[in-house]
């Protein structure tokens, strides 16, 4: 984890504390204000000087000196002295969607609650009845959070992963002897979330580049080692696998443990009907057996799927979901990448709850090499971010003033409206007007029931404003579940009427999921891929929209924003039309 990270979740678990033990309202959003702004901050907080960090949007003298301790010792003193106030167990209720601090505090004092696995047992039997907030509704939703804490545990978001795959295949492959280096698994596969890290190496002395991996300066624990494989735990407590493996094997053994086991399933039982025998050392005469003659494919993929009469298979796609038969009709998709970006159509600023500038965010979106780039603030309704009419008026004739002046990137004036309870957006249509694009999403009231929810998603769809349906199932990956909602008839209505369906690529959402992706593209809707940035740092996320919308088979065609400018004008337009 880089330091911005850890500082980050520091601030951020000083927050909580601060609720849990009834701490100033003012106070507590000043410290969850400043983890945010230091995730997002591009410079690395341990290379910053120590009297410039009070500079970094929303960090004061105060929480600046807390940076300063944590950088100097390791420890932030009033954290570490705030901690003893709070027991364990009440910490780890808050980790439970829809369970704040405070009704954490009130289930530990009032029914001596102190786990998840307590929290469960308590409401089936029907302890909780009586304490003011816990009637059969929210009952419910704990239960939803409790799953849900249940199916993400032990799994860890796709960028922390990514980072530490990167890391260690940089260390690696400094360690003399090592020939190649790469990371495999779910992974590879782009799963939004990971069990572990695997790292698939070769090298001239396999002995050495165990060792190496072993004496990590971030390997907390040696789990396992052996001559091909060693496993540590992190001192983030993530285990990562290093295999090392034949040169001449390579392909065969980074088809194999890239998985998902179900894909390798498919094909070895299609080497058998061929007479064959698949392993990770590669593509066998079933007569000689693994290890044993030389392998019919082993160097390269390419060459295993060819060997079993197949294209290469991407491995976003390897899930056993219909690729194997796509590839034998010769019908898989050629899937969108992000060389195919022409653009980011959902940012922030710090004129709501970004943490850079208008200017910063549009310098780095033109060192992308993006065509044109949109700015969406949050519009009024989400009344904490104090947006005004004469502030969106003013950020857009500073927009327009900076148009073209960013490498020739084509700036788009747009806004992210609330979908209300109802389903009304913020403003009304004649200030919608003035708008170049509207993304419109849900930011509250997630617990309603099916039907209200599907109206209100529905009612904003059919708004002629809305270009863009935002992050629609709400979801936060491991602290929120989705909506109940019927979105096969959200998706049908987004065909109908030309809204854009996004892919938020933030890594704690990837909203839509896959799975989603894949259903609503079957009623022909469109799609965009968009950053939801709220600092410098997170346009980089687009790589893990990217990996959701390959798992969910899209081509470039089927998103909006790779499309040249004129087009996405158009079809911008055409939904404005809808409203004259």
């Amino acid at each position: 984890m880089r330091t911005n990270d850890e500082v980050a979740a520091l601030l951020a678990e000083y927050a909580d504390l601060l609720a849990i033990t009834g701490g100033d309202a003012f106070r507590i959003r000043s410290y969850e204000k400043a983890a945010r702004s230091v995730a997002g901050y591009p410079q690395d907080l341990a290379q910053v000087d120590p009297a410039e960090l009070a500079r970094i949007p929303n960090v004061g003298r105060a929480i600046a000196a807390k940076i300063r301790d944590y950088l100097g010792t390791g420890h932030i003193r009033q954290l570490e002295a705030l901690r003893t106030k709070v027991p364990d167990g009440v910490r780890r209720l808050t980790g439970v969607p829809g369970l704040g601090p405070k009704r954490a505090m009130v289930l530990y004092t009032e029914r001596g609650i102190d786990s998840v696995d307590e929290l469960a047992a308590a409401t089936a039997a029907g302890r909780l009845e009586g304490l003011p907030g816990f009637g059969p509704k929210s009952e419910e939703n704990l239960l939803r959070g409790i799953e849900l804490v249940r199916k993400s545990a032990g799994r860890i978001r796709i960028d922390t992963a990514m980072d530490l795959a990167a890391e260690l295949i940089t260390r690696l492959s400094a360690v003399p002897g090592c020939i190649r280096c790469a990371y495999a698994g779910s992974l590879r596969r782009m799963r939004d979330t990971i069990g572990d890290v695997d790292i698939l190496a070769v090298a001239a002395d396999p002995a050495a580049l165990m060792t190496a991996f072993r004496e990590l300066p971030l390997a907390a624990e040696v789990i396992a080692s052996g001559e091909a494989k060693t496993s540590i735990r992190t001192t983030d407590g993530i285990q990562a696998d290093l295999r090392v493996v034949p040169e001449g094997s390579w392909g065969a053994a980074l088809l194999y443990f890239t998985g998902s086991q179900a894909h390798n399933v498919r094909l070895r039982e299609m080497a058998i009907h061929r007479g064959l025998k698949l392993s990770e050392y590669g593509l066998f005469d079933a007569g000689t057996g693994t290890g044993t003659g030389a392998p019919l494919a082993a160097a390269t993929e390419e060459d295993v799927y060819q060997a079993l009469g197949l294209p290469w298979i991407p491995p976003p796609l390897r899930e056993d979901s219909g690729e194997i038969e796509a590839a034998q009709r010769g019908e898989l998709p050629v899937l969108v990448t992000e060389a195919d970006l022409r653009g980011d159509l959902h940012t922030h600023t710090n004129l709501t709850d970004g943490v850079a500038s208008l200017t910063d965010m549009l310098e780095a979106a033109a060192a992308r090499g993006y065509a044109y780039y949109a700015v969406t603030d949050h519009a009024p309704n989400l009344f904490m971010q104090r947006m005004t009419d004469e502030k969106m008026l003013s950020q857009r004739a500073e927009v327009r003033r900076l148009d073209g002046q960013f490498g020739g990137m084509r700036l788009l004036h747009g806004t992210e409206l609330n979908i209300g309870p109802d389903g009304e957006v913020d403003w009304p249509a004649e200030f919608l007007d003035g708008f170049d694009l509207c993304v419109a999403s849900v930011h509250s009231h997630f617990t309603q029931p099916r039907e209200e929810m599907t109206r209100r998603m529905l009612r904003a769809v059919e708004n002629p404003h809305v270009a863009i349906l935002g992050h629609p199932t709400t979801r936060k990956i491991g602290r929120r579940p989705p909506v109940d909602a019927d979105l096969d008839a959200v998706y049908k209505a987004c065909a109908r009427t030309g809204t854009a369906i996004e892919i938020d690529a933030y890594p704690d959402r990837l909203d839509l999921s896959a799975e989603h992706v894949r259903l609503a593209r079957r009623h022909g809707v469109r799609f965009s891929i968009d950053s939801d940035a709220h600092a410098v740092g997170h346009l980089a996320a687009m790589r893990y929209g990217i990996g959701t919308a390959q798992r969910g088979w899209l081509s470039p065609d089927e998103v909006i924003n790779t499309w040249p400018l004129d087009r996405l004008t158009a079809f911008l337009d055409a939904g404005r039309t809808r409203a004259s």
